[in-house]
């Protein structure tokens, strides 16, 4: 949580080529930074969940439902799907590839860059709490609804190289109790035993790392 480096570099529109569950996966320990007036504030991705529309009950693009809210992950892979869920904006990354609308919620960051910013922007001092929610990430990043359709391989919002996890817990999706069959689909993934995940839940398996994604 020291003096922010200059180095940080977008990783490259390739990254987001992979299929979603392995970009769900292949996010986590990745470095997601924010860049505004106010300063450069960025966490680790804790955790993800993925959403494989049309057939996925869950996402927004069930049964390919275009909208002026989903057009975005019709889109390439690599944009930012931001949308509101009652006052918070959550952030996404769109992927699937253009025509296939999916993409990957980011449920929790573990701070890293621009702690004090997270603060104010919070208006707590609470570490833990700052980043433990997809509503929660964002406000604190100031990620907001402007950024909808922006690119993740330039700043001012995107993603870099960061950690790599040891191991990463595979477990059902949170809050879509709604969705059918859809709402047991293994399809949450969070770095395991990390104190900044939304909500601990029993891993249905865990996912011993052999291959660095970066």
């Amino acid at each position: 949580m020291g003096e922010i480096p200059q180095d940080i570099d977008p990783l490259s529109q390739d990254f987001y080529e992979q299929p979603t569950l392995e970009l769900a996966k292949a996010l986590l320990g990745c470095l997601l930074v924010k860049e505004t007036e106010q300063g450069l504030a960025a966490g680790y991705i804790v955790e993800t969940e993925a959403y494989i529309g049309p057939s996925d009950r869950a996402a927004h693009s069930y049964n390919n439902r275009r909208t002026a809210r989903t057009e975005v992950m019709f889109q390439l892979s690599g944009l930012a799907y931001t949308y509101l869920m009652h006052t918070h904006c959550l952030f996404n990354v769109v992927s699937g590839g253009e025509e296939k609308p999916e993409a990957v919620l980011v449920r929790a960051i573990e701070p890293l860059y621009g702690i004090e910013v997270m603060k104010s922007r919070r208006g707590l001092d609470d570490l833990k709490s700052l980043t433990n929610g997809p509503g929660k990430l964002t406000k604190s990043l100031g990620i907001t609804m402007e950024d909808y359709g922006s690119s993740l391989t330039l700043p001012p919002l995107y993603i870099a190289n960061g950690i790599f996890p040891d191991s990463i817990s595979v477990g059902k999706r949170i809050g879509i109790d709604n969705a059918g069959e859809a709402k047991d689909y293994p399809w949450r993934f969070w770095i395991t035993d990390n104190k900044f995940v939304s909500r601990h839940q029993k891993a249905e398996f865990v996912i011993r790392s052999n291959k660095n994604p970066f």
